[in-house]
């Protein structure tokens, strides 16, 4: 099928927190595909829970962008087709009012600008990630390559030491070794 971007067929998303990992988006949204890197310019990351209630899912704050001129975020361009856009909403608690979809523009590293479909969390108090999404956020910016200083920042973050189950972390997991039994 031809993927001409004029026939509406796919959108841009524009991630930076857990779907930065291929094998975690894809779980709900198996149509995407990577454009590239790309950096939010005047925006900051910020974790926190909706509402003061901690995420049933990570068991700790997760990922928001928040306006801060000066600061930059690195992130993940997307493409990815119209028919999973109900799921990529569903996936990021739209319905529930967790995050809203908002226009970013991103610039790649060749200096494209890219106008992407990112979220942004609502009415949240900030709180720390469980080490298991810090986790998947670290794997999905070495696995396409962040700039090193950034991945530095992302390592550096502090968890809420979070020990529990967390078992979309065993669905990510096992989708990672599929990968790897796969491609041996």
């Amino acid at each position: 099928i031809e993927q001409g971007s004029s026939s509406g067929c796919c959108f841009l998303y524009y991630a930076y927190g857990s779907n930065l990992l291929r094998e975690r988006l894809l779980l709900s949204n198996p149509s995407a595909v990577l454009y590239g890197l790309a950096r939010l310019q005047d925006f900051k990351l910020e974790f926190g829970h909706h509402q003061g209630r901690t995420s049933s899912v990570w068991h700790g704050g997760t990922a928001t962008i928040v306006q801060s001129p000066g600061d930059e975020v690195w992130g993940i361009v997307w493409k990815i087709n119209t028919s999973n856009l109900s799921s990529l909403d569903k996936q990021e608690g739209v319905e529930a009012g967790i995050y809203v979809p908002i226009e970013v523009n991103v610039q790649t590293q060749a200096g494209e600008v890219l106008t992407c479909r990112s979220y942004q969390m609502q009415d949240y108090v900030c709180g720390p990630p469980s080490p298991q999404y810090k986790k998947v956020i670290c794997m999905g910016a070495k696995q396409n390559g962040l700039p090193t200083d950034y991945q530095k920042k992302l390592e550096a973050i502090e968890t809420n030491n979070y020990a529990g189950p967390v078992p979309i972390m065993e669905k990510i997991e096992a989708a990672i070794k599929e990968k790897e039994k796969n491609s041996a």
